[in-house]
């Protein structure tokens, strides 16, 4: 039989090789023809009303989203195999070092350094890398059942802070942009006082630990204690909106509840305050009751603090050393200890438990804006910040927190349940998050086209006592809303 030349084989083997490769190609490209063409011709087989020019750019939109995953997802893919590179050769640094024998003591040093800024790059590169398409793909399960119990429309601007009552009757209070401050029924929804006593933005409300006084602070630079007498309705029967917590649809800013019509125009109204609380230069932002109710506390926007005794109205203490304007303050509930946040990334513990000296300590460990910090139990303090982050902190090591909470959007006015030790994390996009002391995450509140903040969420505030609703939210979509958080079945569960 003939043989063929060296040379026509390696040809012959090229020319097939050639042959496969482009047959490879063709065969690729008719698939990812056949793959998007699959969808447009399933959609102009169906019957639909959509006009076809509207079902044509709903196709190129949704090819647009899918490339812009595919391109991530392959981003996130190089990424991983730089990760895996970087491993290599931070495992080899250990062992040879441009291929020299050095002594032990050279290799010691020159390793570490070496190590030292490869870990950094290793960091730097994973965190890069997990924040994009790993995280969305992660599975998550929530840890709690999430019921929506009442929403409390009526305010006209958006609601900045809200609380409860901690004496019989138990209501609730919101602070607003409009002007004014207003007292809900928890179980029926309807406004029973309207405070109207402010002639600015109404930026804090909380109610004295065993009276029926509330503490008001207002962007007219004074605060406002004020006398109130409610009568509970009947609460009427609750619709089941159960919805488990992780649920979420995206909403638009126009469904956002109507309320034209002034649903607290009709409610018992409060002109005049008892006292006012007159001695800040700048925009009173926060006040909070010291432990027995005496004195309280303003924090404001001209950087200081004020503590006043509540019988005379008089300017107690001025609490100076923040380098700019406060954000809020808050008060422990067993000891006269104070704690302010400001826009100076940090906050500040004032400890008056002895008449005669007054403590300040600094905690630093934010990086932005601190925009609330408040007590648990026993000697944690819990801050929030505009850099995203949550951090709790025992007051006996101020050098670093003993948790940290990393979330992807600014955090407003949090709050601790006490006895559950579960913090409630308003975020700026719409979210409420609760996570537990150690940093886990328990559950988010649902968001809906039919329930849920359509708005920044500002506040948050908890009810540990109340047997329907054991937490309340507010925002800038002028509404509150008290939920039913399955507490029980997170103890079990740990």
């Amino acid at each position: 039989m003939p043989t063929e030349s060296g040379s026509c084989s390696t040809a012959r083997q090229a020319k097939q090789k050639r042959k496969s490769h482009s047959l490879s190609i063709r065969r690729t490209n008719s698939t990812e023809q056949e793959r998007t063409g699959l969808p447009r011709e399933m959609l102009e087989g169906q019957d639909s009303k959509l006009p076809s020019s509207v079902r044509s750019t709903l196709l190129e939109l949704f090819g647009q989203i899918e490339r812009e995953f595919e391109n991530l997802y392959i981003e996130n893919l190089e990424l991983r195999r730089e990760i895996e590179t970087l491993n290599e050769r931070l495992a080899a640094e250990g062992q040879v070092i441009d291929g020299a024998e050095l002594s032990k003591g050279q290799l010691k040093t020159k390793a570490s350094h070496s190590t030292s800024q490869l870990s950094q790059k290793l960091k730097t590169t994973y965190k890069a890398s997990t924040s994009k398409i790993v995280s969305s793909f992660k599975a998550t399960t929530s840890r709690a059942v999430c019921q929506l119990v009442k929403e409390y429309i009526g305010h006209r601007d958006g609601i900045w802070d809200v609380s409860v009552a901690k004496t019989q009757p138990v209501v609730l209070g919101t602070a607003s942009a409009d002007h004014t401050a207003l007292l809900w029924s928890i179980e029926t929804g309807k406004c029973l006082i309207k405070y109207i006593g402010h002639v600015g933005s109404v930026n804090s409300i909380k109610f004295h630990p065993s009276e029926q006084l509330a503490l008001t602070a207002s962007g007219d630079q004074t605060a406002h204690i004020w006398r109130y007498a409610v009568q509970l309705p009947t609460p009427q029967p609750v619709a089941d909106t159960s919805i488990c917590g992780e649920d979420e649809v995206e909403c638009s800013d126009k469904d956002e509840p109507d309320v034209d019509g002034d649903v607290s125009s009709d409610c018992p109204t409060i002109r005049l305050p008892l006292t006012s609380l007159k001695s800040h230069q700048g925009v009173v932002i926060a006040a909070d009751w010291l432990v027995g109710g005496k004195q309280v506390v303003t924090a404001s926007w001209d950087r200081t603090a004020n503590l006043y005794d509540v019988e005379t109205a008089e300017l107690v203490h001025s609490l100076t050393g923040h380098d700019q304007e406060l954000t809020h303050c808050c008060t422990h509930p067993t000891q006269r200890l104070v704690v302010t946040s400001s826009r100076d990334t940090t906050f500040r513990l004032w400890d008056f438990r002895d008449p005669s000296i007054h403590s300040v300590n600094v905690f630093q460990g934010h990086t932005d804006t601190v925009t609330s910090a408040v007590f648990t139990v026993g000697d944690n303090v819990v801050s929030g910040s505009d850099d995203r982050t949550v951090k709790v902190w025992d007051l006996k090591n101020m050098r670093s927190p003993i948790a940290t909470i990393r979330t992807d959007s600014a955090i407003n006015r949090i709050n601790v349940c006490v006895g559950q030790k579960i913090i409630a994390l308003p975020h700026d996009n719409r979210q409420v998050r609760l996570f537990d002391m150690s940093g886990v995450r328990l559950a988010r509140l649902p968001r809906s086209s039919r329930q849920g903040h359509r708005r920044m969420v500002c506040c948050s505030a908890w009810s540990e006592d109340h047997p329907t609703c054991n937490l309340f939210t507010c925002g800038f979509d002028r509404q509150a809303i008290g939920w039913n958080i399955n507490i029980p079945a997170l103890l079990q569960e740990k």
